[in-house]
């Protein structure tokens, strides 16, 4: 059985990252899937233990060769940049240095073909910020890392999946953005990405813009006729089965009750309030278009409950196995 090695990014030490990651560590069963090998603070995360009360040993290795890949113990590329007095639950600069280095060691091990995917836990943009660290988010310093110019970001959860043409910027602003070519690339890269899970010939349902994906021009300016249908029809005339532009207030409806393998939304709260509702805590989120795989947990820091010991791991469980399911197959274990 191909198990492939995965590189867990701790995220913020100041939020939820140390305790999801391992609790998620801590079912055994996970290690049946992957080999998994964790990026940040031995220290937290022993800390994290602790606080969670799972029976875990914490051991520091110096590169995913090293690492023992055994059930009952964490492998840790320790990087030595979290103080041991550092706050659960505290907005902090060294966090989220910390928490950019973390991705910036991963991406390196996943470019240089010593672990076969990345599965990140969350950082805090504010933080990050702080830092000096001006990216939107994990997704956007990652196509920066990697040199990709442009990726999409898809979001799963039970029963639904969602790609989007436009993100971290502002409505009026994503309007304007959108245009047949993005359309029809994010079309295709949904479209790839499902078919290397597994679904041969995926569904893919394509909204529209405006209300009632523009009701036949009477709701705003034509945008489905001009930047939305066409980008639908270059992906149907290469063999892709997309439909639209449907309106967005049934489709995610039709999507869940089986009609479609995956939606395209056009912005941000478009496709991220569908998918939240329906499952914040088991949602994983997954950037498409890079040169590695990752996929990371659909929530963010909760400091409200950092170093509680009450942080979910499900999000976390999911996105270990839909990175294992989608990484490609090096290492054989």
């Amino acid at each position: 059985m191909n198990r492939p090695v995965i590189a867990i990014t701790m995220g913020d030490a100041a939020g939820v990252g140390p305790e999801v990651v391992v609790k998620a560590l801590a079912h055994r069963e996970t290690y049946d899937l992957l080999r998994p090998v964790v990026v940040g603070d031995a220290g937290r995360l022993r800390r994290a233990v602790e606080l969670t009360g799972v029976d875990l040993d914490v051991r520091e290795v110096d590169s995913p060769t090293d690492a023992a890949y055994t059930a009952g113990t964490v492998d840790c590329i320790d990087l030595g940049l979290i103080p041991a007095d550092l706050e659960f639950g505290k907005l902090s600069e060294v966090a989220g240095d910390a928490a950019f280095r973390y991705i910036e060691r991963a991406v390196a091990l996943a470019t240089s073909g010593e672990v076969d995917a990345i599965c990140t836990a969350p950082l805090n943009k504010e933080a990050l910020h702080a830092a000096g660290h001006r990216y939107p988010g994990h997704t956007e310093i990652l196509a920066a890392l990697t040199g990709t110019p442009e990726v999409s970001m898809m979001l799963s959860a039970p029963r639904l999946r969602v790609v989007h043409c436009t993100t971290h910027i502002g409505l009026v602003d994503a309007v304007e953005r959108i245009e047949p070519g993005l359309v029809e690339r994010t079309i295709r890269r949904g479209h790839e990405t499902l078919v290397r899970s597994g679904i041969d010939a995926p569904r893919i349902a394509v909204c529209g813009i405006n209300p009632h994906a523009g009701e036949n021009g009477l709701f705003g300016n034509g945008e489905e006729e001009t930047k939305v249908a066409p980008g639908i029809a270059a992906a149907r005339a290469d063999g892709i089965d997309a439909r639209g532009p449907l309106p967005a207030d049934t489709v995610f409806f039709r999507a869940v009750r089986g009609d479609f393998d995956l939606v395209v939304a056009m912005y941000h709260d478009q496709g991220h309030c569908p998918v939240k509702v329906l499952g914040l805590d088991a949602g994983v989120n997954i950037t498409v278009g890079l040169p590695v795989v990752r996929t990371s947990v659909d929530h963010g820091t909760a400091f409200d409950i950092a170093g509680t010991g009450e942080a979910d791991e499900r999000s976390m469980l999911e996105a270990l196995r839909q990175a294992a399911e989608l990484a490609p197959e090096r290492h054989a274990a």
